[in-house]
This record gives structure tokens, sequence and C-alpha cells, in this order.
């Protein structure tokens, strides 16, 4: 199983990235999917998660609500995470993340990716 995350990069705080997680080797509409976070010097968190279907249930961590959304596309085997009004507290490398149904905060993933670097400059 591989999962493979890219859209990382520099942006201004009030811009927006949009982060791209390819999966192979598994069935991938049999997983859930999320983002989950890790800034600098502290641990890594949760901050998005949806269910196994596309246009599926979501769900978000407070500090991203309304800002971020996760959305997934079956067919390509890929999960989105759009991000807007990024701040300089977002900086953190995102790592993609498959679990056996929706992930939430408590969730402990089955797969992980290897992560991408996220930078919001003020």
């Amino acid at each position: 199983v591989q999962l493979v995350e890219s859209g990382g990069g520099l942006v201004q705080a009030g811009g927006s990235l949009r982060l791209s997680c390819v999966a192979s080797g598994m069935t991938f509409g049999n997983y859930g999917m999320g983002w989950f976070r890790q800034p600098p010097g502290k641990e890594r968190e949760f901050v998005a998660g949806i269910s196994e279907r596309s246009g599926g249930t979501t769900m978000y961590a407070v500090a991203v609500k309304g800002r971020f959304a996760i959305s997934r596309d079956n067919a390509k085997n890929t999960v989105y995470l759009q991000m807007n009004s990024l701040k300089p507290e977002d900086t953190a490398v995102y790592y993609c993340a498959a679990a056996g149904a929706i992930v939430r905060p408590a969730t402990t993933p089955i797969y992980w990716g290897q992560g991408t670097q996220v930078t919001v400059s003020s």
C-alpha cells in the first residue's frame, strides 16, 4: 500500500493550497481517509476525515472548520484537502491516512503517507 501526498508548498497568510493524496495497492473505496498534521516541535494532530464513499460524511478539527474542506474521488483513488484562508499556525507537515472507517481524531490509521510540507508566511 502506498499513499502519496502532493500539493504542499510555501504560501502567504490568507492564501490557499490544495493537497492531494493518491492511494495504490488497496481497495480505496473500502477505507475512510483523513488528513493529520504535525507542526514544528509539536505532536501530530487530526485535521479532517471522510467516510468511505465519495461525498460521504466529513469531520474537521475545530481549528480548521470553515476554512478547510476534505473530499475524495474514488474513481481516481484520491483524497483532497482544500485549504483556504491559511494562517501561519497552519504551518506543518501534512499526512494522508487511511483507516477502516471514517478517520476521527482518536483514530489510529492503518496506513500513512510520507507527508508534505505546508509553510504559511505572515
